[in-house]
């Protein structure tokens, strides 16, 4: 993994890390520094940047890691599908604001309904720890509810204090968030069931138990 921020913007070539997954952290990270990393990885998808008060975080994912994330965003657009639930997606789009000092790249996220600027859910797999807040993060972005897959479990946090003050006063040890147990933005979604066919590896099976599970769900 490049050692620096000032290397990793100057390295010519960009490739994919041989270790299945590395983080770099870098303080006192003004926000043109971030932007000139976020030109540099334009074209290149396999690292993740998060930007909060001058804190830098890269993540290079690992294919373990990628590999959730694909069938987690498989099975939930299968169940958009099924719902006739119109919505947008957008992936691993970069999404910041300057003003509130922060940025964020999801493993996934998407618009319900129609195209809006900040993403109505983000989803984070979650394999190692970071030291940045993605939930301080997505408050400040706006972001209504985020998604954690950690640990074969989901952790879903609705979003109450959407105000424009330095620190969330509703909420405030979860920045704002309400953990729940069921998701507000997709109520008719099972999470356990999710839960369980995400974990297999064989993603026919995957796909069959769950359109499965969403009949039954009907019935």
């Amino acid at each position: 993994m490049i050692s620096s921020l000032k290397e990793l913007i100057d390295e010519p070539e960009l490739g994919h890390t041989s270790d299945p997954e590395e983080r770099f952290i870098s303080s006192g990270v003004s926000w043109e520094s971030y932007e000139a990393l976020l030109v540099k990885l334009e074209n290149n998808s396999h690292y993740r940047v998060t930007y909060l008060d001058g804190i830098l975080e890269i993540v290079s994912p690992s294919i373990r890691h990628e590999k959730i994330k694909t069938n987690l965003g498989m099975l939930l657009e299968r169940f958009f599908y099924s719902k006739r639930i119109r919505f947008v997606p957008m992936g691993s789009s970069t999404f910041r604001n300057k003003a509130r000092k922060a940025g964020a790249e999801p493993d996934e996220c998407y618009c319900i309904g129609e195209e809006k600027s900040v993403p109505d859910l983000a989803i984070e797999v979650v394999l190692t720890s970071g030291n940045i807040s993605k939930l301080e993060i997505y408050r400040r972005l706006g972001v209504a509810e985020v998604w954690f897959w950690e640990r074969n479990q989901f952790k879903l946090y609705h979003l109450r204090d959407n105000s424009q003050t330095e620190l969330a006063t509703i909420y405030p040890d979860t920045y704002g968030y309400e953990l729940r147990a069921a998701s507000e933005i997709l109520p008719g979604l099972d999470i356990s069931l999710l839960e369980q066919c995400i974990t297999i590896s064989d993603s026919i099976q995957a796909v069959d138990e769950f359109e499965q599970g969403l009949k039954a769900d009907n019935e």
